[in-house]
């Protein structure tokens, strides 16, 4: 089936997910969940396969890996959406004119939702559930990295909405792989209604450049942990150790670490000391490199770097305002924390940095959809239209006016 022939079938079914009920979204939901885990061994075999033909970077690889404890976690992702209010129909605002039309603002699908994604096959379940519960149609596009991971998923959840009684056709996944075929997929303007980018620089840069489709940016992490004077050093070294190390090939992931000079004069080695126990490659400005041995000289690409490895940059600076200044200039305003006792600070730092999720003594790791109880995420936007921060549902729906009179003409 060709890509345009693929997107043309998700759009003749999309009715199958726009107009199903709550109820029946949530069965579809529950089917899937149950699905994921009861067909385990067949996913992981096919992520098995997946993995032995892997030849990129090792942090690459922690993202295409799949394991019992993942597809649970798909599950229970699917799971939370059914306890989420489907956002379809809900009345945002009403007012009635001069003239006595009663006018309602509605939220309704998008209809059509495109994306496109690389070797993450946990995103494949999230994006089928999300698209459900919102009242999409979904066309996938994955990477040739984990296509037998993504085909089987689909397998699964689309077979067992279909023992449930429902055509699930309204899920498509688009069996064309190649750079040519991601350009033609970016094309169909005439039957997705939105495109939803979700990897790389590189591959939301192409997106951008390419699409004709209007495309939701979800964008790079080059994240920031800033070490305010007033920071106690036991919370800073546990939210440091966590927002680079617990994961260090996901967005959310700390990249950079900028330290106020008082602190960093009285603690700056035993702040990044665990980090170093860990593995972690340190470059930094010239004042970092003096006060840490083991700090080496950063060039200046490397304060913009999202590494996606255990690399980190250090920046000393003066006080909160170089700090947001220079986080500001630096980051790809993805999430940023700061560590402080200071609430003036704290309250200067959340307000200033233009990032799509500020933190205050918590690490960045949490920009999640999951963990902000969205149940799960379509992916991290850091643009300012429509959405921003974690997609859940409701930043999968638009609006509609919807305009009740009794007859009434325009003189």
């Amino acid at each position: 089936m060709t890509i345009a022939e693929t997107c043309r079938l998700a759009k003749e079914h999309a009715g199958a997910a726009a107009y199903s009920t709550e109820e029946e979204k949530n069965a579809m939901l529950a089917r899937a969940a149950d699905a994921l885990v009861a067909h385990q061994e067949e996913i992981l075999a096919a992520n098995r396969e997946d993995l032995a033909h892997f030849t990129r970077e090792d942090s690459l690889r922690d993202r295409l890996l799949l394991n019992e404890k993942r597809i649970a976690a798909m599950a229970e992702g699917l799971r939370k959406l059914m306890a989420l209010p489907c956002p379809v129909g809900e009345v945002i605002e009403t007012h009635t004119t001069e003239s006595g039309l009663d006018i309602a603002r509605v939220r309704v699908p998008f209809g059509v939702v495109g994306i496109i994604y690389e070797a993450r096959p946990n995103v494949t379940a999230d994006a089928v559930g999300l698209c459900l519960k919102s009242g999409n149609a979904v066309v996938l596009r994955g990477s040739k990295d984990a296509r037998r991971s993504n085909q089987t998923i689909v397998a699964v959840m689309k077979e067992a909405i279909a023992a449930g009684g429902a055509d699930p056709a309204f899920i498509q996944l688009l069996e064309d792989c190649s750079r040519e075929g991601a350009r033609e997929f970016m094309r169909q303007k005439q039957y997705l209604d939105v495109l939803i980018p979700r990897g790389s620089a590189s591959l939301i840069q192409s997106t951008l450049e390419n699409a004709s489709v209007p495309v939701i940016e979800t964008g790079t992490g080059n994240c920031h942990v800033y070490v305010e004077a007033h920071a106690d050093l036991a919370m800073a070294k546990a939210i440091l150790l966590n927002a680079k190390t617990q994961r260090i090939s996901v967005c959310n992931a700390c990249e950079s670490l900028v330290v106020d000079e008082a602190f960093a004069a009285a603690h700056l080695s035993a702040l990044v000391a665990p980090l170093i126990e860990k593995g972690v490659e340190l470059v930094g400005d010239a004042r970092a490199c003096a006060l840490v041995p083991a700090i080496k000289p950063a060039a200046e690409q490397d304060f913009y770097t999202e590494f996606l490895a255990m690399k980190l940059s250090v920046k000393i600076v003066e006080n909160v305002g170089e700090a947001v200044a220079f986080i500001n200039e630096h980051s790809t305003h993805h999430s940023e924390c700061i560590v402080t006792a200071d609430e003036d600070a704290a309250r200067t730092f959340l307000e200033k940095i233009d990032s799509a999720c500020v933190y205050h003594n918590a690490s960045t790791r949490f920009t999640d959809g999951f963990e902000f109880g969205f149940g799960a995420e379509m992916g991290i936007s850091t643009q300012k239209l429509h959405a921003r921060g974690p997609m859940g549902l409701r930043e999968l729906t638009s609006y509609k006016f919807v305009v009740r009179g009794s007859g009434q003409v325009r003189a």
